[in-house]
């Protein structure tokens, strides 16, 4: 009898090792020795199916005690990666908005009448600075292989525009943008919304999302729910203390209101932005990092519209310091999710990009290990 207690539970265990193993997955997108990938969050993601494309900083690894471990005395450079097999595999491109010595033209202003509904569409908005200067956008229609651009962004008044990729499609020439400026003060930051009706040639002021904070409200990401209803997700500081906010627009973004608090932490250094997406079956999944230890990407699901959010699930652990994260997350054809980040083994070792590809119908999945393992 006992044996055959013992036998059922190793069975057990054994059945709960092979679907945990089944539900998260890491893959290396680019690492390079001496070198620093970074910031998924500050470029974009798009998808058609299973080819996915996303966009990174590549600069150069410079040691240091806390912060970005990126050299800013030499070049960083946008770069994209790209899969054609759901985040299986990825190949490392070169934008085609930057020349021979992968410098940048100088930002021009839009003609506009792009087909925001191309179904090879993508926009990618990008700043200067987070602390100074404009933002500009660039436009594709054949799946991020060609871009036209820059063009620049309106400043609005403010000293700072610190645009990310992050908008909403809503017809053939109308687009909303989720924009991060600097405060009344010249800091960072506040985020508002602007849109054009006119395929990118003017943008116009929409809203204000929360008021101007003492501390930093930046780097939001957007959904629509519904034909007026709008949720966001926005990276709070205040203090020492790092959270998630989600703010609803019921009136198509004109104006909001505070709805809850997804995390209640992001870690003690900085905080971190929200990926956030809406599943095929109408849930939404939220995807930060936790810059503490145990040094995680960590993940939430919503059954409701963003109103509750389930327990927090750790997709990736015990990264070797709090520099990693700027989520950007897709779900693929077959439901599993694909979410991109930068992460390190240890402190002082190179940030890279990796790919962790999880089932958001297997419950708490934990990823750990070395980067490009199982777990």
């Amino acid at each position: 009898m006992l044996q055959r207690v013992l036998a059922a539970i190793l069975l057990m265990a054994a059945v709960c090792a092979a679907q945990k193993a089944a539900a998260v997955k890491h893959v290396t997108v680019y690492k390079e020795p001496g070198r620093f990938g970074g910031w998924p969050a500050n470029h974009g993601i798009w998808s058609w199916g299973n080819e996915i494309v996303v966009g990174f900083s590549e600069g150069y690894f410079k040691k240091v005690e806390s912060g970005h471990a990126i050299d800013r005395s030499r070049p960083s450079i946008p770069r994209f990666a790209r899969s054609l097999d759901g985040g299986e595999t990825w190949k490392i491109e070169v934008p085609s908005f930057l020349d021979a010595d992968s410098k940048e033209k100088e930002a021009v202003d839009p003609p506009g009448g792009f087909d925001f509904t191309h179904p090879d569409f993508a926009i990618t908005l990008r700043m200067v600075s987070s602390r100074e200067g404009y933002s500009r956008f660039y436009v594709s229609t054949d799946r991020c292989h060609a871009w036209k651009g820059p063009y620049k962004l309106p400043t609005y008044g403010r000293k700072v525009i610190s645009a990310r990729t992050d908008y909403i499609v809503n017809g053939k020439h109308d687009l909303m943008a989720f924009i991060t400026s600097g405060k009344e003060n010249g800091q960072e930051g506040r985020v508002f919304l602007t849109r054009t009706t006119d395929g990118g040639k003017t943008w116009n002021f929409v809203s204000w999302i929360g008021p101007e904070p003492a501390g930093f409200s930046i780097m939001p990401s957007s959904l629509r729910l519904s034909p007026t209803k709008i949720l966001t997700t926005l990276r709070q500081k205040e203090g020492e203390k790092h959270w998630i906010d989600a703010y609803l627009s019921e009136d198509n973004g004109n104006s909001w209101r505070y709805l809850n608090r997804p995390a209640e932490s992001t870690g003690g250094f900085v905080g971190n932005p929200p990926g956030m997406i809406k599943l095929k079956d109408g849930r939404l999944a939220l995807t930060y990092g936790f810059r503490s230890p145990p040094y995680e990407i960590r993940a939430r699901l919503s059954s409701d519209n963003g109103q509750t959010w389930g327990e927090e699930i750790a997709l990736r652990t015990n990264a070797g310091c709090e520099d990693l994260g700027y989520p950007r997350t897709v779900q693929r054809a077959d439901g599993k999710i694909v979410t991109l980040y930068y992460i390190s083994d240890a402190k002082y070792e190179e940030r890279y990009i990796e790919a962790t590809i999880w089932d958001p119908g297997k419950g708490k999945g934990i990823g750990s290990g070395a980067s490009g393992s199982q777990p």
